[in-house]
Parts: C-alpha cells; structure tokens; sequence
C-alpha cells in the first residue's frame, strides 16, 4: 500500500502475508530496473492467490542479468512497464505484511524507490525478511542463501531465479522457519562429518539424530536419553 511513511522491518512469524520476489536488470537500485514482479498470497498458512508479471524496463537487458534469471529483451518488449506491473502488485498485496529473502537490502529498495518516483509515496507495509530469520536461527548453516535453505529442508529447487518459483519455495521456506522459531532454542549440534547441522528426525525405531545435508551426507546417530 502507499503510504506517507515506510513500514517497519518485523521479525516474527505470521501465517497471513504475501510472499514477493523480484527480478532486476542488475543490483543497484540506484541505476537498475525491474523486469519482473511476483508474489503469492497467504492465509492461515496457505497459498490462495499468486500475481506474477514480467516488466518492460524500457532500456536492454544486460547479458549477465539474463544469463541469472532467463529474461531477455523480447520477452518483456510487449510487457507492461513498471508504472502498471508496479500498481497490480500494490493493489494485489493491500495492506498485508510482505514476506521475503534479502528483501531489506534489495526487494524493497527497489519497489520504494519506484513508488517514491511514480506517485510521491512509499510503501508502507511491514515487512519480513527471511534471510535475517534463518541467520538467527539457523546460525550452524554456512550459508543462507534461499536456495541453501530450500536444500536444508529438502524443498524442490527447480525454477529457481525466475520470481514466482522463487515465491513459492520462500513460502515453504518460511513455514518452516516459523516451526524453528516455535521451538525453544537450544545447543546446535553439527555433523561429524560435513558439519552441517543435525537434525531430530523420527524413524522406524524411533527419534535419532540426521544430517541436514542428506542425501548427499547419510550420517545419523542415535538420540540418547
């Protein structure tokens, strides 16, 4: 939603929000532009509606962006700019809570920069960053990358750098983050072996200790009382 003053940065988790994701002809928000707005909305948990559009930025893709996400210049030529693609995904998200990965140093730059520009307001929605979540309680991860989180819980990757296949692996990302920060915090325990976390697992014989880096890494151990 537009608004005189920006929403908040939120750290908790909620079961009503719109996941988003961009695509951008490079990583400045100062000089680049958005080629392409996606977003799925939430409730209770559970996806009822998606908004995806690609965006003519009015100037050439470059060739790195491209060879990233696979949008290319005669993709967009026929697309809407970002005035239209911009103002559908405002009015698709309302006034929820707006969840995504890296948003507070990259997503949301760009889409307050263009409202800014477009009709003098911001946007004012709060704001969810799953990047800030996962390094905070999943501090034993080497890295934090989306995809890395979708590996750790064993979340299908395919689509990946294309915004609404994004969105919809942040949405499963996020419901499991919101178990992590559910459950008391405790000791992390790292595998012996690759040292990626460990993680309580159920199986035939009960709760043992599994690697998270499975199937590339099988160690288990078992859970003594």
């Amino acid at each position: 939603m537009l608004s005189d003053r920006p929403g908040i940065k939120l750290n908790q988790y909620v079961s009503d929000y719109v996941i988003f994701d961009l695509e951008t002809t490079g990583i400045s928000c100062a000089y680049d532009a958005i080629v392409e707005i996606a977003a799925v909305k939430v409730f209770g948990g559970k996806i009822t509606d998606s908004f995806s559009t690609l965006v003519n930025p009015e100037r050439p893709i470059p060739y790195g962006a491209s060879r990233v996400n696979g949008i290319y210049d005669e993709m967009v030529q026929n697309c809407p700019v970002i005035e239209t693609a911009l103002g559908g995904f405002l009015d698709f998200v309302e006034d929820r809570i707006l969840v995504g990965h890296n948003i507070h140093a990259f997503d949301m730059k760009f889409i307050k920069r263009d409202a800014v520009r477009l009709w003098g307001k911001t946007v004012g929605n709060d704001y969810i960053d799953t990047l800030a979540i996962a390094r905070q309680y999943l501090p034993g991860l080497a890295h934090h990358r989306l995809s890395d989180l979708a590996v750790y819980y064993g979340i299908s990757a395919e689509g990946a750098h294309r915004a609404l296949a994004d969105c919809k692996m942040n949405y499963h990302v996020f419901e499991q983050l919101g178990r992590e920060m559910q459950t008391p915090q405790t000791e992390i325990k790292l595998c012996p072996r690759c040292r990626r976390p460990l993680k309580k697992r159920n199986g035939k014989f009960g709760l043992f200790w599994g690697c998270s880096g499975y199937p590339e890494c099988r160690y288990t151990e078992n859970i003594r009382d």
